[in-house]
């Protein structure tokens, strides 16, 4: 599996699910069970361990811009460190510059915050899907879509964005659930298997895209409302 890993709460989830099931699978099969079941793979032959499994079998990837903060990176680093996924950092914001300025060329419109906030906002968002796609290509993998819920039902997602990849494991899930089993998952976990406590760093951050410039201290609930209210007024 590939996951864009951005320090958040719906990356994260889905990552956590990925080792989840890894660990489960060692303790119901034991490991030369589960390499025989990935023995399709050229890579099984040589695992000698469960943390061999893991860094073979997820990747992340952190793609930040200018409006990335320390704060997300560090906990992406922190969240794949502990799982034991195979880690990369790059940096799009050339990408998204070249993409503004070549359409901003041929339409002769002069970008602004102001004016074109949405537009600037998603542009970010789709400049993560080649890059992802292709790790996920290269590695012969299944690239996972981060999107869950809540958010989809609101249009508050990005096609070819957070919405990119070939499974949703949070499709059916809504974000106010997933805040408090991140946290269970920090503190308690699933019976017999790991917690991990790395989550904290994203479990203490209010959610949010990062897609506007820094200075507006952009949030999720600020851009939508309470995600308590939100899922409320879901399933009315």
């Amino acid at each position: 599996f590939v996951v864009s890993l951005s320090g958040g709460v719906d990356s994260s989830a889905a990552s956590c699910l990925v080792a989840l099931m890894v660990e489960r699978a060692v303790k119901e099969v034991g490991l030369s069970g589960v390499t025989e079941k990935l023995s399709y793979a050229s890579w099984s032959k040589g695992i000698r361990s469960q943390a061999q499994i893991m860094k073979k079998i997820l990747a992340c990837i952190y793609q930040g811009t200018k409006n990335s903060s320390k704060t997300t990176r560090d906990a992406a680093k922190a969240v794949a460190g502990e799982i034991g996924a195979e880690f990369f950092v790059v940096d799009i914001s050339d990408i998204v510059s070249g993409y503004q300025a070549m359409v901003s060329k041929a339409t002769g419109i002069k970008l602004s915050w102001k004016d074109h906030d949405l537009a600037l906002q998603n542009i970010q968002a789709r400049v993560r899907s080649p890059s992802v796609w292709l790790l996920a290509n290269l590695r012969k993998s299944l690239l996972l879509s981060t999107s869950n819920r809540s958010e989809a039902a609101v249009g508050y997602t990005t096609m070819d964005g957070d919405s990119s990849g070939g499974l949703s494991p949070l499709g059916g899930i809504d974000k106010a659930y997933l805040r408090i089993w991140l946290s269970w998952l920090e503190k308690e976990g699933v019976q017999g298997l790991s917690r991990y406590r790395s989550l904290k760093a994203v479990n203490v951050q209010a959610p949010t895209a990062e897609l506007r410039p820094r200075s507006e201290k952009q949030t999720d609930e600020k851009d939508l409302m309470p995600y308590e209210v939100l899922d409320t007024i879901e399933r009315y």
